[in-house]
């Protein structure tokens, strides 16, 4: 089961999200002049060949239980690396730009859909990057893998790239659609900030620390140590 729910997961994500964030995103930013269409035709370019042709190589850093030889996994570590790259690009040359043109007044009207694009940068590089790579490693993954560090780097993946690229998305066209006179950024000010903020509060004081105690308690058991219990009140 272990083995088939990583090939669906990942050949899911890496096949499609990932080279769809990054070619939506170039899309966009081009339009909007913050990126030129040569650095957007190679990053679209370099992810769809990371993505297509080492998606499934990416995947073999899930497999630890199937037998899957160490140069393999480490392989596969690599890979799966790689894919936050092509979207960090572009969101480093778009910022160059954005930070030349912060005052003209066509930034300023589409500051809350750049806004969470932005997030989807960042998000990408902590929960998919770091995150991700932080359970990557064989060793990190013969204790780590299936606790709750693994739902850390897929909430932060999942929710951080794909849920906020969605919001950002709905956004975009909705500001083209609505007049100046009818728009307000008020709530989605407070949205923006609540999301983010939720969600790395989420990461910070659950998942995370629950992902880092349960191998420690665990290789405590292993070698037989006292692991620290709390009295349960329930009788």
């Amino acid at each position: 089961m272990e083995y088939w729910r990583w090939w669906v997961v990942h050949l899911w994500v890496e096949g499609v999200f990932e080279v769809f964030a990054t070619a939506i995103i170039a899309l966009i930013f081009v339009n909007l002049k913050l990126l030129r269409a040569s650095t957007a035709a190679v990053a679209v370019i370099f992810a769809t060949i990371i993505f297509m042709s080492g998606g499934v190589l990416g995947t073999f850093h899930h497999l630890y239980w199937s037998g899957t030889p160490i140069g393999v996994l480490a392989l596969g570590a690599v890979f799966s690396a790689l894919e936050v790259v092509p979207l960090l690009v572009i969101g480093f040359e778009a910022y160059q730009t954005h930070k030349l043109e912060q005052n003209t007044k066509w930034i300023e009207h589409y500051k809350w859909p750049l806004n969470f694009f932005a997030s989807v940068l960042f998000w990408n590089l902590v929960g998919a990057g770091l995150l991700g790579f932080f359970i990557n490693p064989p060793l990190a993954l013969y204790y780590m893998q299936g606790l709750n560090s693994t739902p850390a780097h897929g909430h932060a993946a999942m929710f951080g790239v794909y849920g906020l690229l969605g919001i950002g998305l709905m956004l975009f066209c909705l500001r083209s659609l609505i007049p100046d006179n009818r728009w307000s950024d008020k709530w989605l000010q407070q949205a923006f900030w609540g999301l983010n903020i939720g969600l790395a509060m989420m990461l910070a004081l659950s998942l995370i620390p629950q992902g880092i105690y349960q191998p420690i308690s665990a290789l405590l058991r292993a070698t037989g140590l006292p692991v620290h219990r709390r009295q349960s009140t329930v009788q």
